[in-house]
């Protein structure tokens, strides 16, 4: 297994509760930069509250959370996106009333050091900062294979191509840990092999981190370094995708069945 004494992220004993219910307990995972880490369960194991609370969305009831070194807990959104931090979710977030180039340009602005006067009166920093962000989009467009869908509103977009939208806005932040939340959700075998070559292709292309929600095993096995998996909010197994096909705590999670049963 690996380790690293420094890793991207931590959480360290991160616990929510919701009136009575604890969403997730005691969640303690590493990400060292360049893996790429899954996060696995039974459907309502925590997992989508996890991202929540890395991303600034919920705060948690107790525990840290610590990213390239710094604590980050109970930060904003926005805040925690400048850091580095980007992701995408399992109901597609596009702004499906604007084109590609339009949703993509958006997330460019995130990093537009020109304050609000310069961008009205177009001064010569604010215009070459734009020209930067143009050129920026047309590159992801270009690498995202999205050429022919930029004048496309997001709407109209087939639900794979949606997909790769919403990667290459979240890349548009320039983040150095990359969440993906259930990108293979509805798309088919070929679909889905075809975006495990894709997120390989962009971890190393744009030197990413990558955490990773899943329920498409294969994609999971093949593409994990390490996996975490979550159980009513608690972490039941840790290790590699072969530690984890073997845990019975696992087995019995996803199919029921009791050890020696």
């Amino acid at each position: 297994m690996t380790t690293n004494s420094n890793p991207l992220l931590e959480t360290q004993e991160v616990t929510i509760k919701f009136g009575g219910l604890t969403a997730v307990n005691n969640l303690s995972i590493e990400v060292n930069k360049g893996e790429i880490v899954a996060l696995i369960g039974p459907n309502g194991a925590g997992k989508t509250t996890a991202f929540n609370i890395i991303t600034g969305v919920y705060a948690p009831t107790k525990g840290k959370v610590i990213y390239d070194g710094k604590d980050i807990t109970g930060l904003k959104p926005d805040q925690i996106t400048r850091m580095g931090v980007a992701r995408t979710f399992q109901n597609i977030r596009l702004f499906k009333k604007l084109s590609v180039w339009e949703n993509i340009m958006i997330a460019c602005h995130l990093r537009l050091q020109s304050n609000f006067a310069g961008a009205a009166l177009r001064f010569p920093k604010y215009r070459a900062e734009e020209k930067r962000m143009r050129e920026k989009v047309h590159r992801l467009i270009e690498e995202f294979g999205l050429s022919r869908y930029q004048d496309d509103q997001a709407s109209s977009l087939p639900y794979g191509v949606q997909r790769r939208l919403e990667i290459a806005r979240a890349l548009a932040t320039e983040p150095k840990l990359l969440l993906l939340d259930e990108p293979a959700a509805g798309m088919n075998p070929k679909e889905t092999e075809e975006l495990t070559h894709f997120i390989r292709e962009i971890k190393d292309k744009y030197d990413l981190t990558v955490l990773l929600i899943e329920h498409h095993m294969d994609l999971v096995m093949e593409i994990s370094q390490r996996i975490y998996v979550l159980d009513f909010g608690e972490t039941i197994a840790k290790g590699t995708a072969e530690e984890v096909q073997n845990d019975p705590k696992v087995i019995e999670a996803y199919l029921g069945v009791e050890e020696g049963a």
